[in-house]
C-alpha cells in the first residue's frame, strides 16, 4: 500500500512540476526579461507558479487524507473534502498574493488636506496618441511610447530608455499654489527610481530636450524610490546649494497603480500618497523659482515605470467665498472611477472642505450637479452624471453629517461643456462637480 501512494504521489508532482518547467521556458527567455515595464506588469507568471504548487499540495493532501482513511480517520478527512464556498475559497487563497489590494474608503484618507482648486493648467492621459507611438506632445533622448495594461483603464507612456529624460514640450504657467498629481505603475525591477521636475527655464538658453542634471535657472527634483521619497529644491546661481528633504514612508508599490499627488505652496512642499502625507518641508524651494517646465528623467536601468493621467490645478480656492457670497463653486477635487460613480478617496480634502463651509452656514441648501466630458454615449454620460452627483450627497450626508434635505442633485451629462471636447485638457475641464446656492 505505502509503495502505490508514494509512486502515485511521484507521478503526480514529476507532471505537475514538468508542466511548470514547460511554461518557464516559454516565457523566460533572456531577451523577454529585458522588456522589463509591461511583461511584468502584464504578466502572470508568479502566480502561474503558486496555483502550481498549490495544486501539488492538493494532491499531496488528497493522498494522506485516504492514508487516513485507512487509518480509521475517513469521517475527519470527508469532512475536509467537503468544505465550500467562501471557507474553501480563503484556504485555496492562503499563501497567495492578491490579485488587488481592497479598495481604499474616503475616511481613511483623513490627512489629505490639499484641495485641488477650480482651474486645470495641465491634463494628460496620452488619450489622443495611438498605442505604440511616442506620445506627441512630448520628447525624449531615448525611447518609449504609449501602452495599454491589464491593471488599470486608460493610456500609460512607457518610458524605456536608459539615462533618458522625458520633456513635455510645451511650458506652463504655474502659481505660487498649485497641486500636481499622476499615475505611475513601477514594475518590479523598480529599485533606483524616477525623478519628477518642475523648473524654470533659462530664457538666454532654451532647451526642447534638456538633460542637464538640474535643468533651467532653478528648479524642484522629486525622487520616487522603492525605499522611499527625496526632494531637492535648487538654484544654477554661483553661491546655491540643494534644499533637501527625506522620508521613507509610504513609498511607491511595484506591480500596482500608483497616485502620487504633491502640493506646492511657494517655498513650501508637500507630498501624498497612500492615504497618507508622507513628506512636508516648509522651505523646499528657492524663493525666486517660476516654474514653467516638466519633465520626467532616472536612472534605473532596469527598470522604468509607466505614467499617466499628469494633472496641474491651481489649489486652496476660497470655498466660503464662491459658495455663499458668489452662489457657485466649481470644483475638480471630486473625483470618480473611470466610468463609474465610486468617489476616489482623494476627494477627501475638498469634500470635508464644502462640508465645513456648510456647517458654518447652516441655513445655505444647495444643487449638486454632475458633469462628464462628450467621449461615450449621451444617455449613458447623463445617467453616469447623476449617480455621481448622487454618490456626493451621499458621501457628504453619511460621511461629514450633512442633513441630506439640504442637498438636490442634478445630471447635466455633456449637455454643459465649459470648453470643447477637443483635447484631454479640455475634456478634463469639462469633468466636473459644481455646487449652486439655492
Amino acid at each position: 500500500m505505502k509503495i502505490r501512494v508514494f509512486f502515485a504521489l511521484f507521478v503526480i508532482i514529476s507532471l505537475l512540476l514538468s508542466n511548470q518547467a514547460a511554461d518557464a521556458q516559454i516565457v523566460k527567455p533572456k531577451e523577454v526579461i529585458k522588456e522589463q515595464g509591461t511583461n511584468r506588469i502584464n504578466s502572470r507568471i508568479e502566480q502561474g507558479v503558486d496555483e502550481g504548487f498549490n495544486k501539488i499540495e492538493e494532491g499531496v493532501g488528497s493522498l494522506f487524507k485516504k492514508n487516513k482513511k485507512d487509518n480509521g480517520e475517513e469521517e475527519e478527512a470527508e469532512a475536509n473534502e467537503s468544505e465550500t464556498g467562501a471557507d474553501a475559497e480563503e484556504k485555496e487563497d492562503e499563501g497567495k498574493p492578491a490579485a488587488k489590494p481592497q479598495k481604499q474608503k474616503v475616511e481613511s484618507y483623513t490627512q489629505y488636506d490639499f484641495v485641488p482648486g477650480d482651474r486645470i493648467l495641465y491634463f494628460e492621459d496620452f488619450s489622443q496618441d495611438a498605442v505604440g507611438d511616442f506620445p506627441a506632445l512630448w520628447t525624449s533622448n531615448g525611447s518609449g511610447e504609449v501602452k495599454t495594461v491589464n491593471i488599470a483603464s486608460g493610456k500609460w507612456l512607457h518610458m524605456n530608455g536608459e539615462d533618458a529624460v522625458y520633456c513635455y514640450s510645451k511650458t506652463v504657467v504655474f502659481p505660487d499654489n498649485f497641486i500636481v498629481e499622476f499615475d505611475i505603475i513601477p514594475d518590479e525591477e523598480y529599485r533606483n527610481g524616477i525623478v519628477f521636475t518642475m523648473y524654470e527655464e533659462n530664457p538666454e538658453d532654451p532647451k526642447e530636450i534638456n538633460d542637464d542634471l538640474y535643468p533651467g535657472k532653478s528648479g524642484f527634483h522629486i525622487i520616487l524610490a522603492s525605499e522611499g521619497w527625496e526632494t531637492k529644491g535648487y538654484t544654477n546661481d554661483p553661491e546655491g546649494e540643494w534644499i533637501e528633504g527625506q522620508a521613507s514612508k509610504n513609498p511607491v508599490i511595484t506591480g500596482q497603480v500608483n497616485h502620487v499627488t504633491i502640493w506646492i505652496q511657494k517655498r513650501r512642499a508637500r507630498i501624498y500618497h497612500q492615504g497618507a502625507k508622507v513628506l512636508d518641508v516648509p522651505t523646499n524651494i528657492y524663493a525666486h523659482t517660476k516654474f514653467n517646465k516638466i519633465l520626467f528623467s532616472g536612472w534605473d536601468r532596469a527598470s522604468w515605470p509607466m505614467v499617466t493621467n499628469i494633472k496641474i490645478t491651481t489649489a486652496a480656492p476660497d470655498t466660503r467665498s464662491k459658495l455663499i457670497t458668489e452662489g457657485r463653486l466649481t470644483t475638480y477635487g471630486i473625483t470618480f472611477d473611470v466610468n463609474k460613480a465610486d468617489i476616489r478617496p482623494e476627494s477627501y480634502g475638498t469634500l470635508n472642505d464644502i462640508a465645513a463651509v456648510l456647517k458654518e452656514n447652516p441655513t445655505v441648501r444647495v444643487k449638486i450637479i454632475g458633469h462628464t466630458d462628450s467621449d461615450g454615449d449621451d444617455a449613458l454620460n447623463l445617467d453616469l452624471s447623476k449617480r455621481r452627483a448622487e454618490s456626493v450627497k451621499t458621501e457628504l450626508s453619511s460621511k461629514f453629517g450633512i442633513d441630506a434635505s439640504r442637498m438636490q442633485t442634478e445630471g447635466a451629462g455633456e449637455s454643459k461643456p465649459l470648453t470643447p471636447n477637443d483635447t484631454p485638457a479640455n475634456k478634463a475641464m469639462n469633468r466636473r462637480v459644481e455646487f449652486i446656492k439655492l
